[in-house]
């Protein structure tokens, strides 16, 4: 069937007040870039009119500023979920205007189909092309698209001009069945597909295309600097340590990449380092030094749910896409995440913090434990079911007014039972088969920065007697002296040690 042509306009008249959204999509790639925006403007009238409008929106991770970003400026957010990082709707998310629950991302598609959160209204996916069948090649992320279209009541496709016919092929959609009928995910090494490059869509379901021709616009990260570049070749000189100990097999096994500044830092350190052989990437997200690494033979073959490049490299792509196809996949978040394939796989797994604890517990979400940065995202997913779970932080912020490394994290997404080895720009923590104890003494003289380190032991010192010494009226001091002095150095122990 010939499916009608929308304006955008025209489709945002399918989405109301209370209207639940699925967008396609993984971090800004693959999200819709026209409707969202034409349904922020229509908020804006709305409320210019005294009348309310929200829309519950559901995506795959972030977004950008043509959804999220727009939406949020015109309080325009009901629910969200499963991330997000952008500043406008971090505002409303921690101003309460929007009502923001944080997710591992991969769980929220079968979450969804279980019934734990209600219908979805409409999906709006974006597709590089899709026939009258309603046989899709979608863009360059994918997220919970195909859960999305299969529980909407309509579905608004935006075609995207920008994006090259060379992707076809490039997708992997695969929908595990839900329990008690869920067999295994036959993914036994990156490179496996499971299910169809092509995204199926009840035609019946499609009330119409809106033609769009829009870049993704991710932006770029900010270049390596010196701290980043340490903790990129500490990051790699333990991983070829681990290698030349016997503990990660002479083949190397997949690396897992966060988001993120260190994280593309680690990914190029990781090119240049030769103690490591061609490796293959089990990930969610593929950043611009992916690019670098494949076209380079340093990775063999990368498996994500969304290539989170900026214009000027997703260019190289698609210059190269006829050499690159073959060595990308791009999956459903749920297939990207899973734990099932990720502990299958032996995947190594490499994510960023805000705050790490000296007992080894992991912030990646929250400053001083009340302000949503930007959401766990995939990095549970990853971390609790991981061969090794490496997290890296630099150790100091703001010149040293902030401690990375402090007594107790003020928000706790990662338990010290999953986090293995901890690592800054001052050295590497192997956390494996540690006591708390041993623990705190290892993270405190390799990771914590000299100007912190005493302050560290003395808080060791006026802990209380326990398997884990914390001093409860203590533990949040560095954060106490941060909020009330604005340096963290200023914290005094003896008002707590008596």
């Amino acid at each position: 069937m010939a499916f009608n042509k929308l304006t955008a306009e025209e489709a945002a008249s399918f989405v109301h007040n209370g209207t639940v959204v699925g967008l396609s999509g993984f971090t800004a790639p693959g999200v819709p870039k026209v409707v969202p925006e034409v349904v922020a403007h229509k908020a804006a009238a709305e409320h210019e009119a005294g009348r309310e409008f929200k829309i519950d929106i559901f995506s795959g991770a972030s977004t950008g500023d043509h959804c999220d970003g727009i939406l949020a400026r015109n309080n325009a957010v009901g629910r969200r979920t499963p991330y997000q990082n952008h500043p406008d709707l971090r505002k409303r998310i921690n101003s309460h205007d929007a009502h923001y629950f944080d997710l591992h991302l991969s769980e929220l598609a079968q979450k969804m189909r279980y019934g734990f959160y209600g219908d979805i209204d409409v999906a709006i996916v974006e597709v590089q092309d899709i026939n009258d069948e309603g046989e899709a090649v979608l863009g360059l992320g994918v997220g919970n698209a195909p859960t999305w279209v299969q529980m909407a009541k309509k579905v608004i496709v935006e075609r995207n001009s920008h994006l090259p016919e060379g992707l076809r092929g490039l997708h992997d959609i695969f929908v595990p069945a839900d329990p008690p009928y869920r067999g295994e995910i036959p993914i036994f090494k990156a490179s496996d597909r499971a299910g169809s490059p092509l995204l199926k869509i009840d035609p019946a379901k499609i009330v119409g295309i809106v033609e769009t021709n829009a870049p993704e616009g991710v932006k770029s990260f900010s270049a390596p600097d010196e701290t980043t570049l340490k903790i990129g070749a500490n990051v790699c000189n333990f991983l070829a340590g681990e290698l030349r100990a016997g503990r990660i097999p002479a083949s190397f096994l997949p690396l897992q990449s966060g988001v993120g500044n260190v994280a593309n830092a680690v990914l190029y350190g990781l090119a240049e380092n030769l103690d490591i052989p061609p490796f293959e990437m089990y990930s969610e997200v593929l950043q611009d030094a992916v690019a670098d690494l494949l076209l380079k033979g340093r990775c063999k073959f990368a498996s994500a749910s969304s290539l989170t490049m900026t214009d000027d490299t997703l260019d190289t792509v698609f210059s190269n896409i006829d050499v690159l196809r073959d060595k990308i996949i791009l999956r459903p978040s749920e297939i990207s995440n899973n734990p099932e394939v990720i502990r299958r796989l032996g995947v190594i797994a490499m994510n960023t913090a805000l705050e790490a604890d000296i007992f080894g517990n992991i912030n990646s979400t929250h400053v001083t434990g009340i302000r949503m940065m930007n959401g766990i995202g995939g990095s549970g997913d990853f971390t609790r079911n991981a061969y090794i779970s490496i997290f890296s932080c630099p150790s100091i912020t703001k010149g040293g007014l902030i401690s990375n490394i402090v007594p107790m994290v003020s928000h706790v997404d990662h338990t010290e039972h999953s986090v293995d080895v901890l690592i800054t720009e001052q050295g590497v923590a192997d956390l494996r088969g540690l006591d708390p104890v041993q623990r705190a003494n290892a993270i405190i003289d390799n990771c914590a920065h000299p100007m912190y380190r005493e302050l560290l032991r003395d808080y060791l010192k006026i802990g209380r007697a326990g398997q884990t010494p914390h001093n409860l009226h203590a533990s949040m001091g560095f954060h106490t002296a941060f909020i009330e002095n604005g340096d963290m150095t200023t914290v005094d122990w003896s008002k707590y040690s008596k």
